[in-house]
């Protein structure tokens, strides 16, 4: 279910941040002054004059707007009409409205653009599985596990603008060509090449690509310390790794995140083993096997050295990934753990998911394949023990491994964080297609057909799959939030231009793309400083005194703070209501009434509620 509001195309709100940047630049005069302004916006963080294409991973937008300034200049020198209009009458005393359709409407132009990119990536699932297994009923297997798992592989009909919505096409066509490099004796310049240039369009879309591309490198090294391909076909992988970093450090102005990641750490010290490690580590192999010592120094050494980038440069932007690892582990808890721990789609995976997997046959059809993978892998390691030349070691299905151990990675990732689903699902969907993989199950075929087997898989997933299908076919319906329309119709026509907002962040995202009014809070919640600034505005969730808030937003230029009820008393499981999540932080002040319940009942003296309905209150932030 979506709607469209105001030229935003989604399900969530807060996501009509990421549209606005690309509204921006469609409205604005010419392209390159749309880029000029998104790279020097004074609206997303009041005072602040922010490059939003550095820190928000805006690059999609500014290609999709680029090529519908191109597409409707063009069908307009061709007097060709792209979008067609009507008024719809909602009655109930509610003003008419205009929609469009077609690709002359922005909003309908960029969602079809996501729309295709990740219908092209199908066709991509199904060459994987064709080359991973070398059947093409393989392929045939993949797409269809991803269609019967649909709801579980992807967000992209619910969310369009999410980041990953952009990104993980493009992960596929690098696990592609991974797989292809791992597979070649010889590897060429153009497959290193076409490697880096992947790396790089998965990144720039999507600030969580680095730790997907750190599990990568991780099964990498993990097959070669197995001894499944060589220290010179590793080292080259690596190179362009590094080169691909190198090429999002620039396109993203410096972004300090990058350099200072677990990725970039783990490439510099595997690289110094591969240098290093002949000649060093081989005076400790007696006592200890060398691929434990490889393996422990590459995660220490990685664990260290992040831990010198970040205190030698200042950085502690993405020290809440750390802390959520950390909360998910031992139960850690403060405010911006719990903030993300709270949140659904952050919680540990749902119990429900297993059996959905279940019942379409995806888990059990690749718990055997990963056991075959086991089974042969170590039969390989325990021959390798027996040869003394381990580097002239070579199994040529070193990516069949690598695929085990990706999907180890995937299963962890995704137990603890429901939302990385999306990459364990179509993971196990390309895993399934090896049932037809002769190096794993020739036995098999000797006495079936490959074609046969997959018939009968296929027929036995499709009783669940269809269903699967069908329930989300039957999703149709229209999205209304009259109670936000009227708050930001209110906000458009009785306050300032350089009126300054403050409030949740999702509601933020729309009244900068709607009212187009400066905000202070925004929902990307990447950067060190923005947490901080939320920390404060969030405060009035808190129980701290009214005069205490006030004198924070004040400091911060807010004009108006919009409260909303529900975060009040939203508690989405025990201790995550957002007074307790402040007790969490402020001991003092545990056992008052929150702020919120009392600037629901009176405002006064220090803010003056301006406008009110059902949802939201707006507060004046009043300057004596």
């Amino acid at each position: 279910m979506a709607y469209t509001y105001n030229g935003c195309y989604c399900r969530n709100p807060s996501l009509g941040l990421y549209y606005s940047y690309f509204k921006t630049i469609v409205e604005a005069p010419s392209f390159y002054s749309g880029v000029w302004m998104i790279m020097n916006d004074n609206l997303t963080e009041y005072p602040l004059v922010i490059n939003t294409l550095k820190r928000f991973n805006l690059y999609p937008e500014v290609v999709l707007a680029s090529w519908y300034r191109i597409y409707t200049g063009a069908m307009n020198s061709f007097g060709i009409q792209t979008q067609k209009c009507w008024t719809v009458n909602r009655g109930e005393g509610l003003s008419p409205v205009e929609s469009c359709e077609g690709l002359g409407d922005p909003a309908s132009f960029y969602v079809a653009m996501i729309f295709l990119l990740n219908g092209l990536m199908v066709s991509v699932f199904f060459l994987y599985g064709t080359y991973l297994s070398g059947n093409r009923f393989g392929g045939l297997l993949t797409v269809a596990c991803y269609f019967f798992n649909h709801g579980e592989s992807t967000r992209v009909m619910w969310t369009p603008p999410l980041r990953e919505s952009f990104s993980y096409p493009f992960l596929v066509v690098q696990m592609l060509l991974l797989t292809y490099i791992l597979r070649m004796q010889n590897v060429n310049r153009r497959s290193l090449i076409a490697l880096s240039v992947s790396n790089v369009l998965f990144m720039l879309p999507w600030q969580f690509a680095q730790f997907v591309l750190l599990t990568q490198v991780a099964s990498v090294f993990g097959i070669y310390i197995l001894g499944f391909i060589d220290s010179a076909k590793l080292q080259k992988i690596l190179y362009a790794h590094m080169v691909s970093l190198a090429v999002c450090f620039v396109f993203m102005f410096g972004n300090s995140m990058l350099m200072t990641s677990y990725y970039a750490a783990f490439l510099i010290v595997s690289w110094s083993i591969l240098e290093l490690g002949p000649k060093y580590l081989k005076l400790y192999t007696k006592n200890i096997p060398s691929w434990a010592l490889e393996g422990f120094s590459c995660l220490f050494g990685t664990i260290i050295l992040k831990f010198l980038m970040c205190l030698i440069f200042g950085i502690s932007d993405d020290v809440h990934i750390s802390n959520l690892l950390k909360a998910k582990l031992t139960g850690y808890r403060d405010f911006d753990t719990s903030m993300y721990t709270c949140a659904v789609e952050f919680d540990f995976m749902e119990k429900e998911t297993p059996v959905r997997y279940m019942k379409t046959l995806l888990l059990p059809v690749v718990l055997i394949v990963f056991s075959v993978i086991v089974v042969k892998a170590f039969q390989c390691v325990m021959l390798k023990k027996k040869s003394s030349e381990r580097q002239e070691y070579y199994f040529n299905q070193g990516e069949i491994v690598y695929h085990a151990l990706q999907l180890i990675f995937f299963t962890i990732l995704a137990i603890l964080i429901m939302r990385l689903k999306l990459f364990l699902t179509p993971h196990m969907c390309i895993m399934a297609s090896l049932i037809c993989s002769k190096q794993l199950f020739g036995w098999i075929f000797c006495k079936i057909q490959p074609g046969t087997l997959v018939l009968a898989i296929l027929a036995m997933m499709a009783f669940e799959g269809i269903a699967n299908l069908q329930k989300e076919w039957s999703i149709v319906g229209e999205f209304s939030n009259l109670p936000q329309e009227e708050l930001l119709l209110w906000i458009k026509a009785n306050t300032k231009p350089d009126a300054v907002f403050a409030g949740a962040m999702p509601t933020m995202a729309s009244v900068k793309l709607s009212a187009q009014r400066p905000i202070v809070n925004h929902p990307h919640y990447e950067d060190a400083g923005l947490r901080a600034r939320t920390k404060i505005i969030y405060s009035m969730y808190s129980r701290k005194s009214a005069k205490e808030v006030k004198r924070e937003l004040l400091k911060m230029g807010v004009n108006y703070y919009i409260l909303e009820d529900s975060w009040c008393l939203r508690r989405t499981k025990p201790g995550c209501s957002m007074p307790e999540i402040w007790d969490i932080e402020d001991l003092t002040n545990a056992g008052k009434i929150p702020l919120c319940n009392l600037m629901c009942k009176d405002s006064r003296p220090y803010f003056r509620t301006v406008f009110n309905n059902n949802i939201f209150k707006i507060l004046e932030v009043t300057r004596e």
